[in-house]
This record gives structure tokens, sequence and C-alpha cells, in this order.
């Protein structure tokens, strides 16, 4: 599932997550409070959203992961994160 926030004809920046994770709730929230218009994908209730996650990450599990036009950006929040495990 994803939600688009702060949402302009170019969404630049992908936000992956899960809801669960503290840091993914952080990270949202500076976004939110910047007015940086963002994409979040929750990888735990989204298939489509995990499998690209994976491809971006190379295969790393740790959420928050921000990305740009297919770019990391950041994993994480403030050096800390949550890690997805298999579904």
């Amino acid at each position: 599932m994803s939600f688009a926030r702060g949402w302009s004809a170019a969404v630049p920046l992908e936000l992956y997550g899960t809801r669960s994770c503290q840091y993914t709730a952080e990270l949202r929230e500076e976004l939110d409070w910047r007015g940086t218009p963002f994409v979040e994908y929750d990888v735990e209730s989204d298939a489509a959203a995990l499998q690209r996650f994976l491809q971006l990450a190379a295969g790393n599990r740790t959420v928050p992961l921000l990305v740009e036009d297919g770019k990391i950006l950041q994993t994480g929040y403030n050096g800390r994160g949550c890690v997805v495990g298999p579904l």
C-alpha cells in the first residue's frame, strides 16, 4: 500500500518502511514537517513494494529507506532502523 504525502506532479522521494517501525514514523514526520513531497510504501503489506525495496537495497532489510530517482539517499533514521523479516 502506498500513501502520497505533499503530492505534486513529480513526487521525487519514495519512503519504504513499515507501520510498526518507529524510525519510519520519525522520518515520515520529519519529511512532513519540512514539507517534502514523498510517496510512502509499507513493505509489510504491499508485496510489490517489498520486491522494489529489496531490489533497491540489494537485499538489505533495514527500514526506513529513502529513495530519490532510484538512488538510496538514506537507510534508517539517525543511525537506527528496523529489520523487515521474511514475509
